[in-house]
């Protein structure tokens, strides 16, 4: 039988779940040295390294049985999987921000909100039952409100000092992000023993690292 294949969010998270790994026993040599490699062994699983929101496909479409990923790349990509085990590392939250002093929900006109996570704006706004128009932004929604596209951003904080420096303020949390493990649910059905036995030991050396 094939290795269990872990897609594992490159960048911001990939550190933290190195040391998780080296924490678990696992022999991570190839992932520290990867050059430019993109699958890679980590005996007795296969790691595959992609960006967030292709994690959840993968793991959707079932080529990877588990993957490591945020909590706002499930939340916005509305993808089938379980979602098993919050890894307590990553931490940031979505927040709606907007210009300092400004009286967000005054008013009864329609506002205006510039985000990288349209659906997780929609879903806010949705349950306030407010009317809003949401403009996708791919890169620093911080100009939007500046350049006075927007009224207001929903975007990821981890210390709210870009937003500062910007002239913005939280107005109101969302909801708390970490990375999280997803499971592919055939997978789940067909290889529960070794997730399981995954899972575990992921729990045993989190606890070791706290």
């Amino acid at each position: 039988m094939n290795p269990l294949r872990i897609a594992l969010t490159k960048g911001r998270l990939e550190k933290k779940t190195v040391e998780l790994f080296s924490e678990m026993g696992l022999d991570c040599t190839a992932l520290i040295d990867k050059g430019r490699k993109l699958v890679l062994p980590v005996p007795p699983y296969e790691v595959v390294l992609a960006k967030a929101a292709d994690v959840t496909t993968y793991v959707e479409h079932g080529v990877c049985d588990i993957g490591i990923v945020g909590k706002d790349t499930i939340v916005e990509s509305g993808k089938s999987f379980y979602e098993v085990m919050d890894l307590g590392f990553g931490k940031c939250r979505f927040a709606l921000a907007g210009p300092k002093g400004t009286d967000f929900f005054s008013g009864y006109n329609v506002k205006r909100i510039a985000t990288k996570y349209p659906t997780v704006a929609a879903n806010y706004f949705e349950s306030k039952n407010m009317d809003v128009r949401i403009i996708k932004i791919e890169g620093s929604v911080e100009l939007a409100p500046l350049l006075g596209l927007s009224d207001a951003i929903v975007d990821i904080v981890e210390t709210g000092s870009t937003l500062k420096e910007n002239g913005l303020e939280v107005i109101d949390e969302i909801i708390p992000v970490s990375a999280r493990v997803i499971v592919n649910m055939a997978s789940m059905k067909l290889r529960k023993n070794e997730i399981e036995d995954f899972l575990e030991k992921v729990e045993k050396a989190k606890e070791e690292q706290q």
